[in-house]
């Protein structure tokens, strides 16, 4: 029984030359020379600000970059987050399953061999038309070998084999892009939670002010030295406080529910104790030579997989041009009884085929140069990946040294609002002042602190961006 028509024999006498010939002939890749493109890129970060490229003897990224911020709050939940995120672990599954391929397309580079057995007991109709004048049932039993072998001559497999590997590199580059990704949000959220812890702090202090200077006006009203108007702003002034510290702690646990889903915690149980001060440690980042971001971002090496694969897709369509080879043979047993080890009873069959179409209508040069446009999709991609990360990183630099100054003029600004607002109360207590006045201080105290945490809150913020953005210590492995 012969599995495929024979269209080509190869003589039996010169074997090895054949096979010889074949794995030569192997040798002959149709992709094209792929090289990763090399981009002129800036010699210095423009928006370094405060910060400096780091130089060969300066500290290097850490891949645990958020231990910098010394909090030992954040460790904990980054470590959470790394162990037990549910995208994260998902992404690691396709990053398996992309390793998996790989070998599935490794497999097709060796003969396939397999065997076959059976038996069947069959009975004829006694009425079918021209029946032999036989015995109308009987029996077939068989066993016997399958071999298979396409000879990979126009790399056509070969390069199957490096998309798929190309692939699992992606996935492998999505995975830490998104490990990146979770770590910097479950950092962004924390600061942003204890940002909000120091706003009720200072909304807490606040009305425990206000409401000295309640009872003070009170108690000036009782001996008519105030009037009900300075009663009703104190009270005023009071209630809306309390009002904005309800929203804050809404806020609050809002941002802890987030962070709940991140390290994969069920919300309703899940609770970070409450912290007065915002006194995580703003660490100065090494963002390294312009040129080093090429192997530091996850995304740009996913990006430059991308084109390998589509670089490996033209060859394979090109190889759709030529000939293919392809061998099988069969052997075995087969008989009407259990007397199958007799060699009269023995079957084979072995050939080779060429196949090579050779009109389609067109279909093959479509996929041809559909695979060339799909590789020029991913170098135009590539290269606004490229320009999307130094972008990021400008922002970075820029945005975090100007939060910082911010933060500093806002610190002296909080100092001046305080003492106004200490001299006012106190000239107000004394009746050498209106309570519009101390009420203005208070408001005006009050706008400055909670500028003053929002802003260092975003500073801290923009520092984790700023990591992610120059890829957080993870250098590309190709």
């Amino acid at each position: 029984m012969r599995l495929f028509p024979v269209m080509q024999h190869i003589p039996h006498a010169r074997p090895a030359l054949v096979l010889l010939g074949l794995f030569s002939l192997s040798a002959c890749d149709l992709a094209p020379d792929y090289q990763p493109p090399h981009y002129i890129v800036p010699a210095s970060w423009h928006g370094a600000g405060l910060f400096h490229d780091a130089a060969p003897q300066s500290v290097a990224l850490r891949s645990d970059w958020w231990t910098q911020f010394a909090d030992p709050q954040l460790n904990t939940l980054e470590n959470q987050a790394t162990s037990n995120n549910a995208d994260l672990q998902a992404a690691s599954e396709r990053f398996l399953q992309a390793r998996a391929m790989v070998k599935e397309a490794r497999s097709d580079l060796l003969p396939h061999f397999g065997l076959a057995f059976g038996s069947s007991d069959n009975k004829s109709s006694t009425d079918r038309l021209f029946r032999y004048k036989g015995p109308i049932t009987a029996t077939d039993e068989f066993y016997s070998g399958l071999a298979s072998w396409e000879p990979d001559i126009w790399s056509a497999i070969r390069n199957k084999v490096r998309i798929q590997k190309s692939f699992a590199q992606e996935q492998d580059d999505r995975y830490a892009a998104a490990r990146l990704s979770l770590q910097a949000e479950v950092a962004t959220d924390y600061f942003a939670l204890r940002g909000l812890d120091a706003q009720m702090a200072i909304y807490q202090q606040s009305i425990s002010y206000y409401e000295q200077a309640l009872h003070v006006t009170q108690t000036r009203l009782d001996n008519q030295d105030a009037t009900g108007i300075d009663v009703a702003r104190a009270q005023n002034q009071l209630y809306m406080t309390q009002a904005h510290q309800l929203e804050v702690q809404a806020q609050r646990d809002v941002m802890e529910h987030a962070i709940a889903v991140l390290v994969n915690e069920q919300p309703s149980t899940f609770h970070i104790a409450q912290s007065d001060t915002l006194n995580s440690t703003e660490p100065s980042v090494p963002t390294g030579m312009p040129s080093e971001l090429l192997q530091r971002r996850p995304d740009i090496a996913a990006a430059e997989r991308e084109m390998a694969q589509a670089n490996r897709s033209i060859g394979i369509a090109r190889a759709a041009f030529y000939p293919h080879l392809f061998f099988s043979a069969n052997g075995g047993f087969d008989s009407n009884g259990f007397n199958l080890a007799n060699l009269a009873n023995s079957m084979w069959a072995y050939g080779a085929s060429v196949s090579m179409p050779l009109f389609q209508g067109g279909l093959r040069q479509a996929q041809l140069q559909h695979s060339w446009s799909v590789y020029r999709e991913t170098l135009d991609h590539y290269r606004v990946t490229v320009l999307s990360a130094f972008q990021d990183v400008e922002n970075g630099l820029s945005v975090t040294a100007r939060l910082r100054m911010e933060n500093a003029r806002l610190k002296q600004a909080v100092k001046a609002a305080q003492q106004s607002q200490t001299l006012t109360m106190t000239l107000y207590k004394g009746g050498a002042d209106s309570y519009l006045d101390a009420l203005i201080a208070q408001v005006n105290t009050l706008d400055a602190r909670i500028d003053q945490v929002q802003v260092q809150t975003h500073a801290l913020q923009s520092t984790v961006a700023l990591y992610r953005a120059v890829g957080g210590g993870w250098h590309a492995t190709l």
